[in-house]
């Protein structure tokens, strides 16, 4: 069964003569544990795809179903609760509150849930222990590297426990170094803990991780290709030893 199915999912901006059609007619399935590369060119639509896959952006047609909900039928209230519930967001500019400490802004989803501060406190202290950056939890986003940065971004998206990740060009912002670390966490993260990580991003260094790559040109899904995953996963290894 899968995860995420895309029905025919379509986005135009815009009318008449001047409408632009970003997404067209997209149907895709995504499993549990499946770590799916979207690439293609600037303007390919990308970016929209992702934004409607993580209920951010409204449809024009088609439907998004996630864990067997249709959410692109869901009112916004209950839209923004399935979001916090099940979906976690990495972004190319990691969103980090300024204001708040490391562990301050991994603790902001517990918080929204109505999870005690001393709970969510030590959950986010767990997790980021867990990503290596227990020597920062006191820090604020302008002391980080942008490493460090992006190992906060995804304690954040993965403290609510998601069943599915949704980085948009998670290695952006990031020297060869600290991109392959978190490339690294997110292949973790779909082999060891089952989710489902869909990334957006003009790297090629993140095939190595990809299981599929899906190729987008025009809005439309032109190409699917195998990812080096099985050749550079650690966990993949560890089983066929």
């Amino acid at each position: 069964m899968s995860l995420i199915a895309l029905e025919h999912l379509s986005k135009t901006f815009g009318s008449g003569h001047t409408a632009v059609k970003a997404v067209q007619d997209v149907s895709l399935d995504i499993k549990q544990g499946d770590i799916v590369l979207i690439m293609g060119p600037s303007g390919s639509g990308k970016t929209t795809l992702i934004s409607m896959i993580g209920t951010l952006m409204h449809q024009t047609s088609g439907s998004v179903k996630i864990d067997g909900q249709i959410v692109t039928e869901l009112s916004p209230s209950k839209l923004a609760d399935f979001r916090l519930q099940n979906l976690g967001f990495v972004f190319q500019s990691f969103n980090l509150v300024a204001a708040l400490t490391a562990e301050q802004n991994v603790m902001l989803p517990l918080l929204a849930k109505g999870i005690s501060k001393a709970i969510a406190r030590d959950k986010a202290r767990k997790l980021l222990t867990k990503l290596g950056v227990e020597h920062r939890l006191l820090h604020l986003p302008r002391d980080l590297s942008g490493g460090e940065k992006q190992r906060v971004a995804v304690a954040r998206a993965l403290v609510n426990d998601p069943k599915v990740i949704l980085a948009d060009e998670p290695t952006a912002n990031l020297d060869t170094k600290s991109g392959k670390e978190v490339t690294q966490l997110l292949c973790n993260i779909a082999c060891g803990e089952g989710k489902a990580v869909i990334i957006v991003s003009h790297d090629a260094r993140l095939r190595d991780v990809a299981k599929r790559v899906i190729i987008i040109e025009d809005g439309r899904l032109t190409k699917e290709e195998k990812g080096n995953h099985d050749a550079n996963c650690p966990m993949e290894h560890k089983q066929h030893a």
